[in-house]
Order: C-alpha cells, then sequence, then structure tokens
C-alpha cells in the first residue's frame, strides 16, 4: 500500500488546469500548422495563421490560449493500492480545481444552478470521472472544456439494424450544423455502443485521443477516415470562413450495448480541445 497526500494531488491538480490551458497538445498543433500551410481559401489561412500564432504566443507568454477556460473535467486512474491521507479524493480534485483557477488567474465560468445562475466563484466543482486500475499510482488527466464546442454536441438514439454510413451521417449532419460555433477546425469525439450515459462518456475520451492516431480495429479506422473526408468536404473551413479543414480528427470509441439499441454521441471539440496529465 502506498500513501498519497490531499495536498500531492490538489497541487497537481492546480498545475494541470494552469498547463492545460495555456499549453496546447502537441498533436493539435502540428495539426493545425500542416492545415495552414495546405489550406487553399485565402481567408481560412487568415484564420488558421492567427490561431497558430495565437496558440504559440499563449505558451510563450503564459496566458491562455482561448478567453474561455472551460469547466474543469478531470479523468483519474486510481491505483488499487493506493491509501489516500488527509481527506476525500473528490475534495482534493476541487481544492486544486479552485487554486489553479483563482491563483492561475482562469476565467471562473461555472454556476451552482443551471436555472438561476450563480457564480460558484472559483470555477467548481470539477466533472469527476472514476476509475480503479492496477497499481500504486494515480493517474490524472485534467480536460477544462468550454461551452462553445459543448452546446454543439449531440445525441440519437439509433436502432441496432443501423448501418455504419447512417452513423457518419449523423456525425457529419452534427458538423454540418454546428458550423462555426464549436470554432473549426474541430475535433469530433464518438460514443458508440453502451448506454447513453456511457456512451456521452466515451465520447469525452474520445476527443482526447491524439488526432494522428486512429482506431487500431480498421474497421472503426475506415469510419473514422471516411467522416473526416466527409466533414472538409461541407466547405465550412478555419473558423467558418470558408475552406477544406474543417476537421482535424474524428475519433470513434465504442462499448459493448444492448441487444435492442445502439446509442451514439458525438461530441464536439474546438480547436483547442485542451488536455494535460500526469503521474503521481
Amino acid at each position: 500500500m502506498r500513501e498519497v497526500s490531499f495536498e500531492t494531488i490538489a497541487e497537481t491538480v492546480a498545475r494541470l488546469c494552469v498547463r492545460a490551458n495555456t499549453i496546447l497538445s502537441p498533436d493539435i498543433g502540428i495539426m493545425l500548422e500542416s492545415c495552414w500551410e495546405t489550406e487553399t481559401s485565402e481567408a481560412g489561412a487568415g484564420a488558421l495563421q492567427d490561431i497558430v500564432e495565437n496558440f504559440k504566443y499563449a505558451a510563450k507568454a503564459g496566458v491562455p490560449i482561448c478567453q474561455d477556460t472551460g469547466m474543469a473535467v478531470v479523468f483519474a486512474e486510481i491505483g488499487q493500492e493506493v491509501y489516500i491521507r488527509g481527506g476525500l479524493f473528490s475534495e482534493a480534485v476541487n481544492e486544486g480545481v479552485r487554486r489553479g483557477y483563482v491563483d492561475g488567474l482562469l476565467r471562473l465560468s461555472v454556476v451552482k444552478d443551471p436555472l438561476r445562475r450563480e457564480n460558484t466563484g472559483d470555477n467548481t466543482p470539477a466533472v469527476l470521472h472514476l476509475s480503479l486500475v492496477e497499481g500504486d499510482r494515480i493517474r490524472l488527466t485534467v480536460a477544462p472544456k468550454g461551452f462553445g464546442s459543448e452546446n454543439m454536441s449531440a445525441m440519437r438514439m439509433f436502432l441496432p439494424s443501423s448501418t455504419k454510413e447512417e452513423i457518419i451521417d449523423f456525425i457529419t449532419e452534427t458538423a454540418a450544423k454546428a458550423g462555426s460555433n464549436p470554432c473549426p477546425p474541430m475535433i469530433l469525439g464518438v460514443g458508440l455502443g453502451g448506454t447513453i450515459e456511457q456512451a456521452a462518456l466515451i465520447a469525452k475520451r474520445a476527443i482526447l485521443r491524439p488526432v494522428d492516431e486512429r482506431h487500431p480495429d480498421p474497421f472503426y479506422a475506415e469510419m473514422e477516415k471516411k467522416a473526416l473526408e466527409k466533414i472538409n468536404s461541407l466547405g465550412i473551413g478555419p473558423q467558418g470562413y470558408g475552406g477544406k479543414c474543417t476537421a482535424l480528427a474524428v475519433n470513434i470509441e465504442f462499448a459493448p450495448t444492448h441487444i435492442a439499441g445502439l446509442p451514439c454521441v458525438v461530441n464536439m471539440g474546438c480547436h483547442v480541445t485542451r488536455h494535460a496529465s500526469a503521474v503521481i
């Protein structure tokens, strides 16, 4: 059994909140630069130039890549041989989010009640997803989620007889309806199967997969390729200015499901789909 303190967890989460909001994942940065070099739309290429210059400046100056520093979504893989000392794990995570957002001067965007809309003042509570794994370590991933893209997400309960082509059409339709709202080039995480809440969680995890990494199953890798091609043929382009670079990636993940259903959730990510990880 290995002890991990409340303070260590809180400090790690605080650091990840700031890092995720100021330093873009290298895979996304490289893909954005490549899109800038190959974009045929003059206006679209101009938008991509601004996007690239922005994320490079943010990393250099230590300022947020985007003014919407998001709601903190935290994925935690906790080794079964870990003992957490000094308080509840969830409270340590929320203390870390509070420090990261308040002390890090990040925008506070969380309200206590979805209808009465009073700001919590420290960007807590986080959305926390826990899983138990082997070992004596804790892996933390902080994925701040802005709502320009989150609001463009969609779900559909397909019939079990639905085809992969129908799924691809739904993914493409979701991107078309979103238009410029999710600040394209977008990243689409797709969750298939499970129950509705599981499909949503799978989709959320899917947008964190590197944009240059395809599904290991050739069946789903081909679906991702076809969906991406269809979305990029829509002509929405970077920031909605037109062009061929509307999406960077379509990442599909799946889970076993019931014989009578086929849940599908598309979670939309913007060109700054942020996340940072650490192992304690």
